[in-house]
């Protein structure tokens, strides 16, 4: 029996493997029917569909539509349905039992606390409602035999104003559920550099923040994210592979942004689905994700929206598996990658990677010793193997 067999993971193994999720946008993970529901309480009357699984398939179709326009306004029906307490600690806390369904240990969920506020709430009960949520959630999770540990992480939207307000706002409850700063929207037309003063704040304060960057607009993106703003990580961050030459017989050669992303360990937020939504790579086998493995990089593999792209952690493994072959191996690679990036104190993130991800993989590893037994052949008593 070959490593290879011994490793590549099954479907069961994948959901069951302990995952980290760094980029999952709260708005674009809602349960189909619980934006039914919430449009029905609320009033919202502009649903396309009104029954749970055509509102799934509307949402996948139009996220694939290719038609920018319409992938926006999948976002208009789900923060239409965000704009009381009581639905925001709804969202939450099924985004956290959802993601510890999948096997995810440790998940850092974004949202913008301004897209929550036509219902008359205050930027601070917004926080104060998601974070509530997220706890239930935990909560539910440990009633059902499962770990998951949220964070969250206050988007600020770059073609707006208020990048200084939200970072001021994440960093008032930096020790209450949230655990950095992010800013997204549109790329073109908004470089991050409009929103400096957000970004001098937070490293004034020594907190943490990630930019959406590399997506759309490509390398000027990503250096003024590092360069200019001084992100810790890069959100998408998958345009890196334009500074990146293959050369006919495989050598490859790293222009310095490359170089420099993966010198300084600067971690990769790739979401491979929501990239080939999005024209990023057309598709699995193309995605830049197998390079940057190859090479080293700090790739991580995320969701982004796991109700537009119809995918959860699991399944982006499983298309990974089956596009690169990888292997348990491979997975915990990623999973120890995110757990390095992730915005809470370094020895917990220690912790979490040797008490909980190491293990959690090891177990993985050893089962195929078991699966042998169960189907070896049965020793009689008369046998040798019964003497001995």
């Amino acid at each position: 029996m070959t490593s290879e067999t011994i490793t590549t993971p099954t479907p069961d193994q994948i959901r069951r493997a302990p995952k980290v999720l760094l980029h999952d946008h709260l708005d674009g993970g809602l349960r189909p029917g619980t934006i039914v529901d919430l449009a029905r309480e609320t009033g919202y009357s502009g649903l396309p569909e009104t029954e749970p699984d055509k509102l799934g398939n509307w949402f996948r179709e139009a996220a694939d539509s290719g038609s920018l326009e319409r992938y926006l306004e999948t976002f208009t029906h789900t923060c239409a349905v965000m704009q009381t307490r009581d639905a925001l600690v709804r969202v939450a806390a099924e985004c956290a039992e959802d993601l510890a369904a999948d096997g995810v240990v440790y998940a850092e969920v974004r949202y913008a606390p301004e897209q929550h506020l036509e219902g008359g709430l205050t930027l601070e009960e917004v926080v104060e409602a998601v974070n509530e949520g997220f706890r239930e959630g935990e909560r539910r999770a440990r009633g059902n035999g499962l770990r998951i540990r949220v964070g969250a992480l206050l988007t600020a939207m770059r073609h707006a104003a208020r990048a200084l307000e939200i970072a001021e706002l994440a960093n008032r409850y930096r020790d209450l559920g949230v655990v950095g700063f992010d800013i997204a929207g549109a790329e073109a037309g908004f470089p991050p550099t409009r929103h400096l003063d957000a970004f001098e704040y937070l490293k004034r304060e020594n907190n943490h923040f990630t930019i959406h960057a590399g997506e759309a607009f490509g390398l000027p993106s990503i250096w003024q994210a590092l360069q200019w703003c001084g992100a810790d990580r890069l959100g998408h961050g998958v345009r890196i592979i334009d500074d990146i030459e293959v050369a006919d017989d495989g050598t490859v050669r790293l222009g310095r942004l490359a170089n420099y992303v993966r010198d300084k360990r600067i971690p990769l937020e790739l979401c491979p689905t929501s990239n080939l939504q999005t024209g990023a790579a057309a598709s699995y086998a193309e995605h830049p994700i197998g390079l940057l493995r190859r090479l080293h990089f700090r790739a991580t593999v995320n969701t982004d929206n796991r109700l537009m792209s119809g995918t959860s952690m699991s399944i982006e493994f499983e298309r990974l598996v089956r596009t690169f072959r990888y292997t348990l191996d491979d997975m915990q690679w990623f999973t120890v990658n995110a757990m390095k990036s992730a915005f809470i104190p370094f020895d917990e993130r220690l912790a979490m990677i040797n008490d909980v991800i190491k293990p959690g993989y090891a177990e993985l590893k050893s089962e195929w010793l078991f699966r042998q037994s169960a189907a070896g052949p049965t020793v009689t008593s008369g046998s040798d193997a019964s003497r001995d």
